[in-house]
């Protein structure tokens, strides 16, 4: 009897998932199986980001079980791990789907070699709405700017979804230590999230997306980083509204940072772009900003949510990615590193290239503009509403006083500490060591 592995990495889906539609075509048995990584396991995580995935893991495993199969859990070197079970099972192929970081290529390479005599089929069409590589400028390996890869990306016909497979038949196979986790975490809540955003928020999208207190983004990222939703299946559901294309036009940035990565994969530690600069090394700065204490409540709301949902708005991350590079001309690197410990959306290529963009070292065309964190709280919070959720000191302070509460006496600020820096002179200092 012929038999299949079909190793789970950031796919954690059976639905519209093509390496496991493909490894469940044309054999008996299939393993699924995922490798609990050493190196990952040796990074700083929070608790709630291994959580998330613990909780991913319990429902894949449930969702195979109702097709007759088991998720097989291993520890240790993927590549060992993986060549372990295909001798114990007698595999004759691997199927795996194709990442982007120099992690995952390294490990690609050493699996085919590590195979020998066994198959190695890579899929590239599993993590994004366009593989990397498909759309190109001509005599480039990349697009450099995202307007002419999102009008070659929009062009492109995209490939249909395929179905979760009817039945998934195991071999005789010790299964591992499978989580038994529950929550939110998984493609059972991931696609009950986005029926749910679909039908009463996407239309709103285009116009709301920037409102931090509304908060009428998705939070669907943290599922599409663990592959617990399709890409591709999002942007076929999304509709055809303002909102709907507004929601799509994020997709495609996200398949944007995706090609970057995979054509500079060092991108995730250089800059793409240097800019000269000679960041600062202040620990204390560091610290306030990292625990919500700078005294300008915007960036302090951002970072305090961070901590307590392992999630930040949008527009509270250019806002605090801003501050930190910008404003205290700290490394980007750093700002990053403290990201991706929290984030349970923290997905390299995202949040590196991201980051890259806001510290002007990356794609953005206008490497040295500076986001006023004052302005942009009354732009994007104007009743203070974020702030105040976020910031219980300030929870008391009206419309008028709440985004700067250093015009307040002491003791109304209830311990709020007064801001680390003068922004004004900052902004100066910043252009100033750019040569502008």
């Amino acid at each position: 009897m012929s038999t299949t592995i079909a190793v789970f990495t950031r796919d954690l889906r059976i639905h519209d998932n093509p390496m496991l539609a493909a490894a469940t075509r044309d054999t008996e048995h299939v393993v699924p199986l995922f490798v609990r990584d050493d190196r990952i396991g040796a990074s700083p995580f929070a608790a709630g980001r291994l959580r998330f995935l613990d909780e991913s893991l319990a429902d894949l495993d449930s969702r195979l079980r109702t097709r007759g199969g088991r998720l097989v859990m291993r520890a240790g070197d993927p590549v060992e791990e993986i060549c372990r079970v295909a001798d114990d099972a007698d595999a004759t192929r691997v199927h795996v789907a194709r990442d982007v970081s120099a992690l995952a290529k390294a490990r690609e390479a050493r699996l085919r070699q590590a195979l020998g005599r066994r198959e190695l089929v890579v899929h590239d069409d599993v993590h994004t709405v366009v593989p990397p590589g498909a759309v190109l400028p001509h005599g480039r390996d990349h697009f450099a700017v995202f307007g002419p890869y999102h009008r070659k990306w929009s062009e492109q016909t995209w490939r249909g979804c395929q179905p979760a497979p009817d039945r998934v038949t195991l071999p005789e196979i010790a299964l591992g230590d499978v989580p038994k986790a529950r929550g939110d975490g998984g493609e059972t809540a991931g696609r009950r999230r986005a029926e749910n955003w679909f039908a009463a928020h996407v239309q709103d999208y285009a116009d709301q997306d920037g409102a931090l207190a509304a908060d009428r983004t998705s939070r669907l990222s943290p599922y599409l980083h663990l592959g617990c939703v399709s890409a591709l299946e999002l942007a076929r559901r999304a509709g055809d509204s303002a909102g709907a294309k507004a929601f799509v036009r994020q997709l495609a940035w996200r398949d944007f940072h995706h090609q970057v990565l995979a054509a500079r994969p060092d991108s995730a530690h250089r800059d793409y772009r240097g800019r000269g600069d000679q960041w600062r090394d202040d620990k204390d700065a560091l610290q306030a900003w990292q625990e919500g204490q700078t005294g300008i409540p915007i960036v302090d709301a951002g970072m305090r949510q961070l901590r307590a949902e392992g999630w930040m708005h949008n527009r509270a991350r250019l806002i605090t990615a801003g501050f930190l590079t910008k404003t205290l001309y700290i490394d980007w690197r750093v700002g990053a590193k403290h990201f991706f410990t929290w984030l349970l959306d923290g997905d390299l290529a995202n949040n590196c290239l991201n980051w890259q963009w806001v510290a002007g070292t990356g794609i953005d065309s206008r490497p040295n503009r500076v986001l006023n964190p004052l302005s942009q709280a009354e732009r994007h919070d104007p009743d203070g509403e974020y702030v105040r959720r976020y910031v219980s000191e300030l929870s008391h302070v009206g419309n008028k006083d709440v985004h700067q509460p250093w015009r307040l006496p002491a003791g109304e600020r209830r311990g709020y500490p007064e801001p680390i820096v003068d922004l004004g002179q900052a902004r100066a200092r910043f252009l100033a060591a750019r040569g502008k």
